[in-house]
């Protein structure tokens, strides 16, 4: 019965070691740092407190405006197509001119480029409202609100130029065509429905 102990313990003493020496220069130079930045959090709360409040109604009003913007771009998206935009003949005529000139030069992907660029001013004309600063060509090809032939004479057009831009293909005598031959169907077929 003798080798059960009823007697509590007595406490264990850590042994105390001081921390090595890089950890208290680290230590002293981060209380060096970061202290007067405390004091001055500390004495002056209440600016701090005004800053986060200005920091959180200008992040209230980006949101505010980027769900204004995505539901007025989605408004715009949703209108059920329209007429085509109004394209002047002379103007069309004239464009396909100077489309055919570079393209005479060989200078295929300029005179794409050209068609888009002028489709998309002649969206722009007929419906400021469905464009935007940043609009990209795929998404302007998706605007349900313009006519079928419309849509895909412009996706035809920027589909090309995406081609010669960003895959770094240049432009053959067969894309121009198709492209020219688009454009000149939208925009001359829609004078012709006009007359």
């Amino acid at each position: 019965m003798r080798d059960i102990q009823y007697a509590p313990l007595p406490p264990y003493k850590v042994p105390k070691s001081d921390p090595p020496e890089w950890l208290t220069a680290i230590m002293r130079f981060l209380m060096k740092v970061f202290e007067p930045l405390g004091r001055w959090l500390g004495s002056g709360w209440s600016l701090v407190e005004i800053v986060l409040v200005v920091l959180a109604v200008i992040g209230a009003l980006w949101i505010i405006w980027t769900l204004l913007q995505r539901w007025r771009l989605t408004r715009a998206l949703a209108v059920p197509a329209t007429a085509a935009p109004v394209i002047d003949r002379a103007a069309a005529l004239a464009l396909l001119e100077d489309a055919d000139a570079l393209a005479a030069e060989g200078r295929f992907d300029e005179a794409v480029h050209l068609l888009l660029r002028r489709s998309v001013y002649h969206i722009a004309a007929a419906r400021p409202d469905w464009l935007s600063p940043s609009s990209t060509a795929r998404e302007i090809s998706l605007i349900p609100g313009l006519p079928t032939a419309a849509r895909q004479a412009f996706a035809l057009i920027a589909r090309e130029v995406e081609r010669s831009l960003y895959a770094l293909r240049a432009l053959a005598a067969d894309d121009w065509h198709r492209a020219r031959e688009a454009y000149a169907a939208f925009a001359l077929q829609n004078l012709e429905a006009r007359r």
